[in-house]
């Protein structure tokens, strides 16, 4: 039997340690689709590794906070999987110190501290993504609240633990149409914050597709590991929320038992690169849109969470 604290550490590593995986596993797939040999799958850690051996430089007058900010969204996506089941259907102490909306919030505080720091730097790139990012944010944000909001009122309740566990309750429940169109809901958001669709660029240096890869423009070392790091587990937060909340809350631990927590440690990953497959091949059968076309792409997102309300007092909840 394994001890709770040691479980939850594991959450955590889980986490950190296969978020840069399923980012290289993405990157590989999206450039089998392109026709390229793209990078090894393993890339993005031997990345990571180099940035924390190089340099870190701040831009003349920035302040303590350049530096800071990185330490504190990193620390912020340590602190989701802690809230959230990644390996266990059961609820882990620290796992009621918030629900999903607080897991949410969370995630907004790590992007505000990230748009924060490039406004410190001064560079036009890095103030142009980090205000195009707080604009964006203002318009997805309600869009998840909302959902949120749907899926409590499925469920009765907005603690993660509780919703996977009525979804694991019977396969209808997942079928129903006002889960359905709340998780879908989530995925169109899930797009946007992971910079797939609609107008971002999210591995490239374009002016008009910077959003994502123009906070940290100017970070270096181990400061711009830690937010290309974070970049990645902050995906795979998402995914894991989609999956084990919403989709396909299966593979997760049901004892303390070491193979049982074994397999689940095996099965997030292999499911989120399912998942990270699938956004791949949406990313690459799509043409970016005009940047104002986020709107309708939010909009239609916010759209299907109220279909889902309207649907649930229709009959179809």
């Amino acid at each position: 039997m394994l001890p709770i604290p040691f479980i939850q550490v594991l959450q955590v590593l889980t986490i950190i340690g296969a978020a840069p995986g399923v980012s290289g596993v993405i990157a590989r797939t999206e450039a089998r689709l392109q026709g390229r040999r793209g990078p090894r799958v393993l890339q993005p850690y031997y990345d990571l590794a180099k940035l924390f051996r190089k340099e870190a430089l701040a831009p003349e007058g920035a302040s303590w906070v350049f530096l800071a900010a990185p330490v504190g969204a990193f620390a912020c996506y340590l602190t989701v999987p802690l809230l959230i089941p990644v390996l266990t259907t059961f609820p882990l102490p620290l796992g009621y110190m918030g629900d999903i909306l607080g897991g949410g919030f969370i995630l907004s505080l790590a992007g505000f501290l990230v748009a924060v720091a490039a406004l410190e730097t001064g560079s036009p790139y890095a103030q142009l993504g980090a205000s195009r990012a707080k604009t964006f944010a203002a318009i997805t944000e309600p869009v998840v609240l909302f959902v949120v909001f749907t899926v409590a009122l499925l469920t009765a309740t907005d603690l993660p633990y509780a919703l996977a566990a009525t979804v694991r309750s019977s396969a209808g429940q997942i079928i129903r149409p006002a889960h359905v169109l709340a998780a879908a809901a989530l995925f169109m958001v899930i797009l946007y914050e992971t910079g797939r669709i609609p107008v971002e660029t999210h591995t490239g240096t374009n002016e008009f597709g910077m959003i994502e890869e123009a906070r940290p423009f100017e970070h270096s070392g181990p400061y711009f590991a830690l937010l290309k790091w974070g970049s990645a587990a902050k995906q795979l937060i998402l995914y894991t929320i989609l999956l084990n909340v919403f989709v396909a809350p299966w593979g997760l631990a049901a004892t303390h038992q070491p193979g049982a927590v074994l397999i689940a440690i095996v099965a997030l990953p292999a499911k989120a690169c399912v998942l990270g497959t699938i956004v791949a091949v949406i990313d690459n059968s799509f043409a970016k849109l005009r940047l104002f076309k986020i709107t309708e792409f939010a909009a239609a997102a916010f759209l299907l969470a109220v279909l889902g309300v309207f649907t649930l007092y229709l009959g179809g909840g």
